[in-house]
């Protein structure tokens, strides 16, 4: 028992009894308060029904049973979940994978929260700098400008000038009118000091610098008193600011604000938003904070050259029709003595140039209104490029295609990717700038910041102190949770499930609260095995600090690790649900269960006794330096199973997901994404397609699901139209698709389920009270086959579907291809939205299974064996290995062992992540990286295969 126990006085135990939540056979089940407890099992056995539907649901709807009967009508009811009692539950914290921000403006700095105490550090202790000369910006107080005046200027004639107009257009009458009243005879124009006279006026359309002339004199230490009322009486007049000219022309600028002497340029007072991408005070005004815009990319406008403009070569406006735009270009082409039928490809650089940028020549096109009125127009051509801009800036769709075919996110060309304006990014603290320091990796930015203090003076390190602390403090937590690859500017939303899970543990612990159940779902997920121990500790700090943690985990460290195991199965859907081991590790070890069969070595994933040779041909992508990538140079043998593995951040993602996978999808399908810089790319003409199998979902909607996904459905449809029943009423397919109406439920337009907007909680699902669930209306309902409706058919198991529709082989081949990637358990029209990573991926690969392949497909999968139980990943690694003999190649990003360890070939990078990694330690067999000393996941291996 470790020192957090609870007090005998308080309940040591949360018991839940009689849980039937989704699969759960009403299970009676009790851990410990105040431990690591972890629930593990078989994909689909009932793990996440009892950690999250059946516990954290009733905690949130305690909590929510706390507020008052004013505040809840504003809620809406929440459903108790179906179970009898659950006792000695604390406050109850869920910490998921899909609680990711898509928002583009939304980082790692801004969610840890460390990002805004650097905002609040900047603005307090940051030394300005000038973006004209580099040099430190200065504020004096009058003294200070008596001081440095008398010293500079020492015996010379000067005039004191006080700016009131600089670079602007106009005639200024009224100014030099107000300026001859106050008594002033002087004042310089354009850089020369002209005397004020009546009625005195400047051309108005050229531009102006005025500055008044308040004194001119001798610096010398008697005359200080009139200097230093002088200088008072410009720095009223200038709003702060003064300017010293000397007889040699030579101009100095003083200010009580921040201001570049030589140039004279003068920044605002720093705040935090002055530093914020989120605020207009900060933000780059030409991206608007986010660091990139959308730009018409010429190629997608030209997708074809060999295509002539009447056949369609300019894409956005297509094939010849009477409009406008060919109208103006039928003028430019007689005019500039081109044709329209000719190809693209063949129009001379500079008509090409006209035709997509513009000209400012004048057009004449004739408008035919009738056959007897015919009307010339002196018109310019603007260019089809300046013409998409327009409308995309105005967001018009007009006569053009959509938008979105023709732009590409490019970097901002203002700030770089920095989102900030430049003055923001000229604050700096020791030597760095804010947008610096978000850049480092958080490793180097912890070092960074332990040895800052040595590069601030006493007043700066005082303000500094408690700054300082809140951000080490939160650092340290990203480093104990094994995130010291990624950046503060990195995007939520390129983070993976994982990565976003410990952001957010690692934001809990830093928040000390005590007595709170913490609630997480497979927190290892895209983890290097030599992080897990970082891991593993940071929840034990969790734990010891007095909370509950709940972990929904498959890893074998984690499972030893925990003080408190729970074992659900004995399998999936239908046949699990049920608690088939529990206790300490030591004791859940002696029970017969399938976990347990893995972690003893009595079931195993076997080393394949010989490797494949593959095709005998490869994939060479040459000199890659996108992000981390140290110019790489990589070898993919055709045929095989290639893993791609490394410690986190050590740049397996930059190679395979932004470079490889781009080329090949560019070449295959003209996708848009630019990849990430490289040399060249070999060996393109031995594969015909690239298929790319990630864990996005498989629909934003929850009215996407597997059987849509897959198809199936449509083939379901047909089956039902087919039915007697439905030929006698008349049915169409449209009458079985719960997207149209027609058949469907219209209360909850055929969802089955309505959603009730919690305001700041998480928006809770009950089923429509019209059709109970079922989407259809009765008459649809009606139409049976083997006594199932078409609602009944979508409720099904795909393992019941598999044996229903076994007799219809279109139907049947789709099914069963789900059921063989391990996913019986899911309903046919379970909603995409409650479908893991994990899950949506093996969806999209059994939908691929389900298609012919021609044996020359290029498939690549990221961590496939997310959410999967060791006899999942099993049956996994017999599906991939059956579409690789098929001649197929499967490259994986993973940093499982037991997917390491069975793969043909293994590219291996490393050795660290961020900066330090980014180079390829090994390339061969699983066998050859186990002697690589410098790699982590070789040593790791070498443990795994020697078991």
């Amino acid at each position: 028992m470790n020192k957090s126990t609870p007090d005998l006085g308080e309940q040591s135990e949360v018991e839940v009894y009689g849980a039937r939540v989704h699969n759960l056979k009403n299970i009676d089940v009790s851990f410990p308060r105040n431990q690591l407890v972890v629930i593990t099992g078989l994909s689909g056995s009932g793990k996440s029904s009892l950690a999250f539907d059946t516990i954290y649901a009733e905690g949130q709807r305690r909590y929510m049973e706390t507020f008052s009967a004013y505040s809840r009508q504003f809620l809406g009811g929440m459903e108790r979940p179906d179970v009898d009692k659950i006792s000695g539950l604390s406050p109850v914290i869920a910490i998921e994978q899909k609680t990711t921000s898509k928002n583009p403006r939304s980082t790692v700095g801004t969610i840890t929260e460390i990002y805004d105490f650097m905002r609040l550090l900047f603005a307090r202790t940051a030394d300005a700098y000038s973006y004209v000369t580099g040099k430190k910006m200065e504020r004096m107080s009058e003294d200070q400008m008596l001081r440095s005046i008398l010293q500079q200027f020492d015996g010379k004639a000067v005039n004191i000038l006080a700016p009131v107009v600089k670079g602007r257009k106009g005639h200024y009458r009224e100014l030099f009118e107000q300026i001859r009243k106050q008594g002033y005879l002087k004042v310089r124009v354009d850089g020369e000091i002209v005397d004020l006279t009546p009625k005195m006026q400047l051309d108005r359309y050229r531009i102006h610098d005025i500055e008044m002339v308040v004194d001119r004199l001798n610096v010398t230490e008697k005359d200080s008193k009139r200097l230093y009322s002088s200088i008072q009486s410009a720095l009223k007049i200038a709003k702060g600011i003064i300017k010293i000219a000397d007889q040699d022309n030579n101009e100095f600028f003083f200010s009580k604000y921040l201001m570049d002497p030589e140039s004279g340029i003068s920044y605002d007072e720093p705040q935090p938003n002055t530093f914020s991408f989120n605020s207009p005070y900060g933000a780059c005004e030409r991206c608007d904070g986010l660091g990139s815009i959308y730009e018409i990319d010429e190629s997608s406008v030209i997708p074809d050259p060999k295509l002539s403009i009447m056949k369609g070569g300019l894409a956005p406006i297509g094939e010849f029709r009477e409009t406008w735009i060919f109208q103006m270009l039928k003028a430019l082409s007689k005019k500039k003595e081109f044709s329209l039928s000719d190809p693209i490809e063949k129009l001379p650089k500079d008509i090409l140039e006209i035709i997509l940028h513009g000209s400012d020549e004048l057009l004449t096109v004739p408008v035919q209104y009738n056959k007897w009125n015919v009307q010339n127009y002196q018109v310019t051509f603007d260019g089809i490029i300046k013409m998409l801009e327009e409308q995309s800036e105005k967001k018009a769709e007009d006569m053009l295609k959509d938008l979105d075919d023709f732009r590409v996110l490019k970097v901002c060309p203002v700030c770089h990717g920095a989102r900030l304006k430049k003055e923001s990014l000229h604050f700096k603290v020791g030597e760095k700038n804010i947008y610096e320091l978000a850049s480092m990796d958080i490793n180097s930015l912890s070092l960074w910041f332990d040895e800052v203090e040595s590069r601030l003076n006493e007043r700066q390190s005082i303000i500094a102190k408690e700054i300082l602390k809140e951000i080490r403090s939160r650092l340290g937590f990203l480093l104990d949770v094994g995130l010291n690859y990624l950046t503060l500017n990195r995007t939520a939303r390129t983070l993976s499930g994982g990565e976003a899970q410990r952001i957010r543990l690692a934001t809990q612990i830093g928040s000390q609260l005590v007595n709170v159940l913490y609630i997480l779902d497979e927190p290892s997920i895209g983890l290097h095995q030599r992080d897990n121990a970082r891991l593993i500790s940071a929840l034990k700090n969790l734990r010891d600090i007095g909370n509950s943690v709940l972990v929904v985990e498959h890893d074998k460290d984690m499972i030893l690790e925990a003080d408190h195991v729970i074992d659900m199965g004995p399998a999936a859907g239908v046949h699990g649900g049920q608690v088939v081991a529990q206790g300490t590790p030591s004791e859940v070890r002696l029970a017969k269960t399938l976990t347990n069969a893995y972690l003893s070595g009595e079931k195993e994933i076997a080393i394949p006794a010989e490797r494949r040779k593959g095709t005998g041909e490869q994939l060479i992508l040459r000199n890659a330096t996108g992000n981390n990538l140290r110019n790489v140079t990589v070898s993919f043998p055709l045929g095989k199973l290639i893993c791609v593995t490394g410690v986190s951040g050590s740049g397996k993602s930059s190679l395979i997901a932004e470079t490889l996978y781009p080329i090949l999808n560019k070449h295959f399908f003209r996708a848009k994404k630019t990849p990430m810089p490289f040399k060249a790319i070999e060996g393109l003409e031995h594969i015909d397609k690239v298929i790319e199998i990630d864990q996005t979902p498989i629909g934003r909607t929850p009215r996407s699901n597997p059987s849509t996904y897959t198809g199936v459905f449509s083939d379901i449809r047909n089956l039902f139209v087919g039915l007697p029943e439905a030929k006698i009423r008349g049915y169409k397919p449209g009458r079985f698709s719960f997207n149209v109406k027609g058949g469907r439920c219209e209360t909850c337009q055929g969802a089955g389920m309505k959603i009730i907007e919690m305001n700041f909680l998480p928006d809770v699902q009950v089923p429509c009270e019209e059709c109970n669930g079922r989407r259809y209306n009765r008459e649809t309902l009606e139409v049976r086959y083997k006594g199932k409706s078409i609602s009944d058919v979508l409720d099904m198991s795909i393992e019941e579907a598999v044996e229903f529709f076994e007799l219809i082989p279109s139907i049947h081949r789709k099914i069963k291809t789900l059921y063989d990637v391990g996913l019986g358990y899911i309903k046919l029209g379970q909603s995409s939205t409650t479908l893991s990573g994990g899950e949506a991926q093996r969806v999209k690969l059994a939908t691929e299974l389900s298609k012919k392949d021609t044996g020359k497909t290029f498939y690549i999968l990221d961590e496939p064996t997310t959410g999967l139980h060791f006899e999942d990943i099993n049956v996994l690694l017999g599906v991939l290995n059956r579409l690789v003999d098929h001649g197929n190649t499967i490259l994986v990003i993973e940093h499982n062992l037991d997917v390491v360890k069975v793969a043909d070939w293994v590219i291996d990078l490393g050795p660290e992540g961020g900066a330090g990694g980014g180079q390829v330690l090994f390339e061969g067999t699983p066998e050859g990286l186990t002697k690589v000393k410098k790699s982590f996941t070789g040593q790791f291996l070498k443990l795994e295969m020697r078991r």
